[in-house]
């Protein structure tokens, strides 16, 4: 397939997608069943972020215009070891691959294993050669190159076992917020979103935010409570009460609303159903601190921008485009520079 036919099959994908599709929604439902983080909200919300910000056929053309990709095929092997901590997370490594002219051989998450083999399908019934760029496997086998999200900790498994390939290999990230008490309520309402979308289980959700000196915390946990109905997802609740449970056994002073619990923490990362806060003084050595953590921020929600940091808007984080990289490394730019 030559370059304008892989990005307008993916195009094709991305109109069929704003489509009501019977077999898409059996297998969200099949998927919901295997993984109950995975609600069929929250998968049509993933569905049509990709149709809408990674499939546009305009943003495709703009976006592979930006790089030197050749019109016939890489032929380079690419291994995707997957994440599953949100539906179809790897995706937009796959358009990456596409895109290049690269074979993706794929080793799906065990939380999410039946949506990706269904739009590799829907791409095949588009165009017959796209079968030829895509193979889920058990085990990556006869590789050039890799791509591994994970934790921390898997991350050094991933180290040791395809160090020597060219790689990119993704950890724990978050996103942070950056308050300074005069946001509006649907400002508030939409870093809401920012925190809730996806149960905060991905890397761009919010999981700190940092308010100045005397911060008063009311209308931001009045606003919080709209989303209140995160508290009727079971295993949600579950570990609401875990760790209402600890910080009240360890005497840690908390905010509640009964959806959220908010701790003053000085780490990025927070547990499920709570959210850390940290009081700041001035803006630029925040700034400055930010950028001494950047290796663990996957990107920062202010309403200013802020020296040396790409600040996106209020309830911007779960919409990402092609250009927007995980961890802020260039997927194309690798993937083409491989020849």
């Amino acid at each position: 397939m030559r370059l304008q036919e892989r990005l307008d099959t993916l195009a094709s994908l991305g109109t069929s997608l704003q489509r009501e599709d019977e077999m898409l929604q059996a297998i969200v439902h099949r998927t919901h069943y295997n993984n109950l983080w995975f609600t069929p909200d929250n998968q049509n919300a993933a569905i049509q972020a990709i149709a809408s910000r990674l499939l546009n056929p305009s943003l495709l053309r703009d976006w592979a215009a930006g790089y030197d990709i050749s019109d016939q095929p890489v032929g380079k092997t690419v291994g995707m070891v997957m994440a599953g901590n949100i539906p179809l997370v790897g995706f937009h490594d796959l358009i990456c691959a596409f895109a290049a002219g690269c074979k993706s051989q794929v080793k799906l998450s065990e939380k999410d294993r039946f949506l990706l083999p269904y739009l590799l399908k829907r791409l095949e019934a588009i165009h017959p050669g796209s079968a030829d760029y895509f193979a889920i496997v058990d085990s990556l086998k006869g590789f050039d190159a890799v791509i591994a999200t994970g934790s921390n900790n898997s991350a050094r498994y991933f180290e040791a076992y395809f160090g020597k390939y060219p790689h990119i290999i993704r950890r724990n990230r978050n996103a942070v917020a950056i308050l300074d008490g005069t946001e509006t309520r649907e400002e508030l309402a939409a870093l809401g979103r920012d925190i809730f979308q996806y149960f905060g289980l991905g890397c761009r959700n919010v999981s700190k935010v940092y308010v100045p000196a005397g911060y008063h915390f009311q209308a931001l946990m009045e606003t919080f409570h709209d989303f209140n109905e995160v508290i009727l997802h079971d295993k949600y609740k579950n570990n609401f009460d875990y760790n209402m449970a600890l910080v009240m056994l360890n005497r840690i002073p908390f905010i509640n609303n009964g959806c959220i619990i908010l701790a003053e923490n000085q780490a990025i990362a927070s547990r499920i159903a709570m959210l850390h806060y940290e009081f700041y003084s001035d803006k630029s050595s925040l700034a400055a601190a930010l950028q001494e953590k950047s290796e663990e921020i996957q990107c920062v929600v202010s309403r200013a921008e802020l020296p040396g940091l790409d600040c996106i808007g209020f309830g911007k984080t779960q919409e990402p485009g092609l250009g927007d990289y995980p961890d802020g490394v260039d997927v194309m730019a690798f993937l083409t520079g491989l020849n």
